[in-house]
């Protein structure tokens, strides 16, 4: 345990195998050296190279699709002639050098002047004098300066930046721009219950209609919750989708990690289901769990870890458990790209191979290790999750693994650490919403920031009841313009 922590607490936490556990096959699992050399195999030919070539520095970038600005640099005309003859000189070629020049986000205050007309007429002679306004759109907030543009860059800035409020009132007040934390703080709870909690309900409708999905949860502290302290811990929950339909991912806050959350939160789905060992995902009606590999691997993984150095130079029973799990992903990285129907009869011909030794082995080894040693707890949990753990055969639109859903979770935890905590459960659902929007939209190939901006400039003018036109504020929406998707 000790060999363990000193690891996790200051070693690499990467979990990559060596070259040679990534290469292990059961049977001949230690001697890969004897069984793959060829002592007569011809040793390959040096090729000299009769030509130099001029080493470049550093990695040539791609600036493809960036306007270009060109500055010229010519001889004036008193200047063009030979300083041997005097005679005159003629352009023989030019040379270009290139370089990336940012320009810096402007800031502007837009006037939005609304014209009234009144009739003379009406108001010499008639009882009441009609006024006609120019017709305007409505504003993002009443009374307010915000705008799409401003309130999307502040969102993009803390959701996708992960900058927290106060860093960005840094910025704004070091231009001149008094905004405060707590006006850009108001900015994002009106416009995510006003605005995006519509985009995101219908998400939610896409997403439980789906047949496959993931989930994952990680804690949140949040100060000011009724009847909590301060010190204890909520938790955002994710939900994505699998392979069958455009990307969405949706947050979820609540105060608990209690199972009846994703009880709730997925009323009406009926499917496959990919998370880790935890028990609260158990018993959701009309749902199938599946496994995470990753996490099993992962136990194996830190057995290896926690070995003594001396005994990590002959074979062990934790690399042994480590190389099954490592033939599994080799297969799973073949066919990656392949088709469901492919993915699952190379699954049944090869893992489901694989898988029934490694039971075998399980079997074996949990009469014989300790149970509460590194090794036994990583035997302990595929025996326990075996059932979750094989159902990914059953359909190649499945994953081995529910590493989507750690991906996906990792910017709110990353952003967690700058901004720490969340002050109020409402400040939290508002962050959850927003999140949401942010994975989603950089999941189908979109700018979190323009895509933001193209939403809330839009749906302050659209009718609540026009379903057709919350359809084309969607993330995959042929609609949205092509200034919102990313460059390649």
């Amino acid at each position: 345990q000790v060999r363990l922590f000193r690891h996790q607490r200051f070693g690499p936490s990467s979990e990559r195998s060596s070259a040679n556990q990534t290469q292990l096959n059961i049977g001949s699992v230690f001697n890969e050296a004897e069984a793959q050399a060829a002592p007569k195999a011809p040793e390959p030919e040096l090729q000299t190279i009769t030509y130099r070539r001029t080493k470049r520095s550093g990695r040539r970038m791609e600036l493809k699709g960036l306007p270009v600005e060109r500055v010229d640099y010519v001889l004036a005309a008193e200047a063009q002639t030979c300083p041997n003859c005097q005679g005159p000189l003629h352009e023989m070629r030019t040379e270009v050098h290139r370089e990336l020049k940012i320009v810096p986000a402007q800031r502007v205050i837009v006037e939005h002047v609304q014209h009234l007309y009144a009739c003379r007429a009406c108001e010499k002679g008639g009882q009441t004098t009609p006024i006609v306004k120019a017709p305007m759109p409505r504003p993002l907030q009443s009374g307010s300066v915000a705008s799409a543009s401003a309130v999307a860059y502040v969102m993009a800035q803390k959701f996708h930046m992960g900058l927290p409020l106060y860093r960005i009132e840094q910025e704004f007040a070091s231009e001149g721009i008094p905004l405060s934390r707590q006006t850009m703080a108001n900015w994002i709870l009106h416009c995510s219950q006003t605005y995006l909690e519509r985009i995101y309900a219908r998400l939610r409708e896409e997403l439980l209609g789906r047949r496959y999905l993931h989930a994952d949860e990680t804690p949140v502290q949040v100060l000011h919750e009724p009847q909590r302290r301060a010190e204890q811990v909520s938790y955002m929950w994710l939900y994505l989708s699998g392979r069958d339909g455009p990307k969405v991912a949706l947050y979820d806050y609540e105060e608990t990690r209690s199972g009846a959350h994703p009880r709730r939160f997925l009323a009406g789905f009926e499917g496959y289901l990919q998370v880790d060992g935890y028990a609260g995902y158990h018993d959701l009606p009309g749902v199938k769990l599946a496994g995470c590999w990753a996490h099993a691997r992962r136990k194996f993984d830190e057995a290896v870890k926690a070995l003594a150095p001396q005994r990590r130079q002959g074979e062990t029973a934790a690399e042994e458990g480590l190389s099954y799990c490592n033939r599994l992903f080799a297969i799973e990285h073949q066919i990656r790209d392949a088709s469901a129907e492919e993915r699952r009869r190379v699954r049944e011909r090869e893992s489901g191979k694989v898988l029934s030794e490694f039971r075998t082995w399980l079997d074996e080894k949990a009469k014989e290790v300790l149970p509460q040693s590194a090794l036994g707890r990583a035997v302990h949990y595929c025996l326990t999750q075996w059932p979750k753990l094989v159902t990914y055969l059953e359909d190649g639109n499945l994953e081995i693994d529910n590493n989507a859903a750690e991906r996906a979770i990792k910017p709110f935890v990353m952003g967690r650490k700058a901004w720490l905590f969340a002050n109020t459960p409402r400040g939290a659902r508002a962050s959850a919403v927003v999140y949401s929007l942010v994975e989603t939209a950089k999941a189908n190939g979109l700018v979190p920031r323009l895509y933001l901006e193209h939403v809330l400039s839009r749906l302050p003018n659209l009718d609540p009841q026009d379903k057709a036109g919350l359809e084309a504020l969607l993330p995959w929406s042929d609609a949205l313009p092509q200034e919102v998707r990313a460059r390649a």
